[in-house]
């Protein structure tokens, strides 16, 4: 069943329906399919993009949606919960309007970010590398100056929509000064020496492509460097605490969505002469994984409203992420168990979401480096 939310108006309520509409009518009657054919859904960005999805959070000036976090999240949640793929898709994207959004002249926002924000170009977030995952600042990627532009060479590793995207939000090294050294730069898709390796063979989240991105002498004109060389690593953080909660979002509607599909099963699976969701095992294991999903949600709401009033959330936000994604893999594990061998099957979407459970746990910052996030902040919070 939805999920029950107090929306803070009735445009906000309207705006839920709509999403529900198209993840119910437009997204989650092919998501199995591309799963299965690893197929990345580029039409339903598209139709994201015309519907005003793609945008939400960002102003109206720019092609945006004006809409507050709080908001925006529990569409994604709503995205999320009849495709996963797509919900991450989109949380990456508006990720990747990040830096432009807040760290770009007027200039660059009014020659880029309209085209971003209402989805005729789709967004992706090179930071790691194979060397400097959860170390960012390590990262080896180099840009060099050249007259009126960057030569780029180097790896990127794990790039959700690589090989696919219209543009990468790029963290690169642009001197030896170790997180100082790094600069942003908005890298065109079909900028000339830069390729895509062949997609990555996951378990999970098969329609989302991942991909290392190569950059061969690629040439970035100097124009496209987001603020000022030296602040790359400070823009990335920033744009990954409220990316953290869009992987919070999604997580929850996932488990939203298992859920919803064990308590259908429990009710019509008869065993002994009733329906198996009137046996305490299964019904106490339904309850627990409610009671995993509401807390949950209510972290990364309190996060967003946070974020929304203009006040430190980035501790919340770790707490949100890591609290939400362990609960969407408990949530979906248990939602096999109650199916028992049909859950095992591809006949019924729980294994699916199991497999796909598991990657939350990894990408925007294991759950190890939240909680390595969640200490610093409470050890300052003594200082």
């Amino acid at each position: 069943m939805p999920a029950d939310r107090l929306l803070p108006s009735t445009e906000a309520e309207d705006l839920l329906a709509l999403a529900r509409e198209i993840a119910r009518e437009e997204l989650a009657p092919h998501a199995a399919s591309y799963e299965e054919a690893g197929r990345f859904p580029r039409e339903q960005f598209r139709l994201l993009g015309k519907s005003g999805l793609l945008g939400l959070p960002y102003p109206q000036r720019w092609g945006g949606g004006d809409v507050s976090y709080e908001v925006y999240l529990q569409v994604l949640e709503e995205i999320a919960s009849a495709w996963m793929s797509v919900g991450v898709g989109l949380s990456v994207h508006t990720m990747s309007c990040f830096a432009l959004a807040h760290h770009g002249t007027d200039e660059q926002r009014q020659r880029w970010l309209p085209a971003m924000l209402e989805g005729q170009l789709l967004g992706a977030y090179a930071l790691s590398e194979a060397h400097a995952g959860s170390d960012a600042a390590a990262l080896s990627t180099r840009a060099r100056r050249d007259g009126d532009a960057y030569v780029v060479n180097g790896t990127k590793a794990w790039i959700t929509h690589g090989g696919e995207a219209d543009f990468y939000t790029t963290m690169v090294r642009t001197s030896d000064d170790g997180a100082d050294g790094i600069s942003c730069l908005l890298v065109d898709g079909a900028t000339p020496g830069l390729s895509a390796a062949a997609p990555e063979r996951k378990m999970g989240l098969t329609g989302s492509t991942t991909a290392q991105l190569i950059f061969d002498d690629a040439r970035v004109s100097a124009d496209r460097l987001l603020g000022a060389e030296g602040e790359g690593l400070r823009i990335a953080l920033a744009a990954l605490s409220s990316g953290r909660l869009g992987i919070a979002a999604c997580s929850v509607g996932l488990a939203q969505a298992a859920l919803d599909e064990a308590v259908a099963y429990a009710k019509g699976r008869t065993q002994f002469g009733q329906p198996i969701i009137e046996f305490q095992g299964v019904e106490f294991l339904l309850a627990d994984m409610a009671a995993a999903i509401e807390p949950a949600r209510a972290m990364y709401l309190d996060a967003a409203r946070r974020r929304d009033r203009g006040l430190p959330f980035h501790r919340q936000a770790s707490i949100a992420k890591l609290v939400a994604t362990d609960a969407a893999m408990k949530v979906t594990t248990d939602a096999v168990q109650v199916l028992g061998g049909a859950g095992y099957t591809r006949d019924f979407p729980v294994e699916r979401y199991m497999r796909e459970a598991k990657v939350p746990q990894i990408f925007e910052g294991t759950n190890q480096i939240q909680r390595v996030v969640i200490a610093r902040e409470l050890r300052r919070s003594r200082e």
